[in-house]
């Protein structure tokens, strides 16, 4: 059975998705740019800003799918700025600490991704 997920700590889509889906043990998100929950702008300030919200927002609506970082297995980047990786990787470091166990995790240089954003994720759990 496949189950549309939604959480009110994300931001709304503005397109026809869902925010996560659940396939039996497995939860999987849409791509995440960094959209602020309340009024729907991007996050100003460059690929380490938008890695960092993207984060954020995700944290946030975690405990509303009863997930936790300890059931993250992979994640992937996409960035129109591969330039502006280190940025990318500081706001990552930031939340996974050495004390977390790390998922799996790919980046991808892109051409454009949506609403002129620099980065976008996507997150698979198993729980």
């Amino acid at each position: 059975m496949i189950e549309a997920l939604s959480s009110e700590n994300l931001p709304a889509p503005r397109f026809r998705y869902s925010a996560l889906v659940k396939s039996g043990p497995y939860y999987k998100t849409a791509g995440m740019i960094a959209l602020d929950k309340d009024s729907g702008e991007l996050e100003p300030g460059g690929a380490g800003p938008e890695t960092a919200k993207i984060l954020k927002n995700l944290l946030e609506a975690l405990p509303d799918f009863n997930l936790s970082l300890d059931d993250l297995v992979s994640a992937t980047i996409y960035t129109t700025r591969f330039d502006q990786f280190p940025a990318i990787n500081q706001a990552w470091e930031a939340v996974f600490t050495e004390d977390i166990r790390l998922p799996a995790r790919a980046s991808i240089g892109v051409n454009a991704l949506p609403l002129n954003a620099t980065v976008e994720m996507e997150f698979l759990f198993y729980k």
